[in-house]
């Protein structure tokens, strides 16, 4: 009778014991420390209705996250993020046309301010000054344009010492359009100072 006791004892306290231990798991370094979750809640987990339930909630949503996106990209294009910059802007020939054209003052950079000037200009009835006010617009123009073809120069010779490639076509507009705009409005953003080297 007392060893049937015994037993009995011996069997009862070991299936305490692992109760206890299933309740109170021991944290082990290295390990994952919780119980692995079933296949079946993962899936219900991971699946999305196909037609959302609240429209207007899912069309405020994907407004939201489209505004984000377009502030992400806006911002990564002013510092000059290759991953981001349209095809036009692309490329370390391109980088270097747009670093070459900020490292320096441009002529034609001068020629919008100035059209303001013509504009208060233009209220004044004296053809005296009208007449200067034209002369001095024409005079910048053309020496915005000479000085452009001068920069293209110098920029096509340096790209074919650099790359040791000819620059890809419309890269002359390129490098003229962006010498005539200000130095604020210029997408990408300028990355160097003027009297800087180009990257």
């Amino acid at each position: 009778m007392s060893t049937r006791h015994t037993v009995c004892f011996v069997f009862g306290r070991k299936k305490t014991s692992e109760a206890e231990a299933d309740s109170n798991p021991v944290e082990r370094p290295g390990a994952k420390n919780r119980p692995t979750p079933k296949r079946r809640a993962q899936e219900a987990a991971r699946k999305q209705p196909l037609v959302p339930t609240d429209r207007k909630a899912a069309g405020k949503t994907d407004k939201a996250k489209a505004r984000e996106e377009r502030v992400k990209r806006r911002e990564a294009m002013m510092r000059g993020d290759e991953r981001y910059l349209p095809a036009r802007d692309k490329g370390p020939i391109k980088r270097f046309i747009r670093d070459t054209v900020d490292s320096r003052w441009n002529i034609g950079e001068f020629l919008l301010p100035l059209m303001v000037v013509v504009l208060a200009l233009a209220f004044v009835r004296n053809a005296t000054t009208q007449f200067l006010v034209l002369v001095l617009v024409y005079g910048i123009v053309v020496i915005g344009v000479v000085d452009a073809f001068f920069l293209w120069r110098r920029i096509r010779k340096r790209i074919e010492e650099r790359f040791h490639e000819a620059p890809p076509r419309g890269s002359m507009m390129y490098a003229v359009m962006r010498s005539f705009q200000m130095r604020r409005s210029r997408m990408p953003k300028p990355q160097v100072e003027r009297g800087d080297k180009p990257r």
